[in-house]
């Protein structure tokens, strides 16, 4: 599934009120309608300027609703729905929450998982090797990703009021139209002089 309005996303995450991350809903303690807005307050609370990582925080979750019991694979279902709506740093940093839980589980052993992420990590690769750990610092991506699995990891609380789902509408069309544009530029920039054949 790929998103292409605000609207047909907005409806997607209306659909969370209700669903879990697990089929039984034996997993996290809300629901991930609440997850959502819980983990976008407290990005947009530390992080007020950055509105891509917020709205990562959003729709983190989405591929669990996307594909019920995928837990390995579900960021990867959200973020591939996510792209061509929200770009890419969005996408990204969808896509490395998990190994950034598998990141923070490695270097931060005392790093507090609810008990659905302890179960899940397995599932998901588990403890990062030295050599991945590596690769994961490298990646530019990777401090952002880090606060994105803390928030998410915090933004499981019985009873936290993060507001209204309405009120994130305005920052979803601010980022969706800037990738737009980041999209139209990217096809539009004139020809390097390399790249023109004599």
């Amino acid at each position: 599934m790929e998103l292409r309005s605000v609207d047909e996303l907005m409806d997607l995450l209306h659909a969370c009120r209700g669903a879990w991350d697990t089929p039984d809903h034996s997993g996290d303690p809300v629901d991930l309608h609440d997850h959502a807005l819980q983990t976008a307050a407290l990005l947009r609370r530390g992080h007020p300027s950055d509105k891509e990582l917020q709205v990562a925080g959003l729709v983190h979750d989405i591929g669990h609703l996307l594909r019920p019991g995928d837990d390995a694979r579900h960021a990867d279902h959200a973020a591939d729905a996510v792209r061509p709506l929200l770009g890419e740093r969005v996408a990204r940093l969808v896509v490395l929450h998990v190994p950034a839980k598998r990141y923070l589980a490695t270097t931060e052993p005392g790093h507090p998982l609810s008990r659905q992420s302890v179960l899940t990590l397995m599932v998901q690769g588990g403890a990062m090797s030295a050599e991945e750990v590596r690769a994961f610092e490298a990646d530019p991506d990777a401090a952002d990703a880090v606060t994105l699995r803390q928030a998410d990891d915090a933004g499981k609380v019985v009873g936290f009021d993060a507001g209204i789902l309405e009120d994130w509408r305005p920052v979803l069309e601010l980022v969706a139209v800037a990738a737009g544009h980041a999209r139209r530029s990217r096809r539009t920039r004139p020809l390097a002089r390399s790249e023109f054949s004599d």
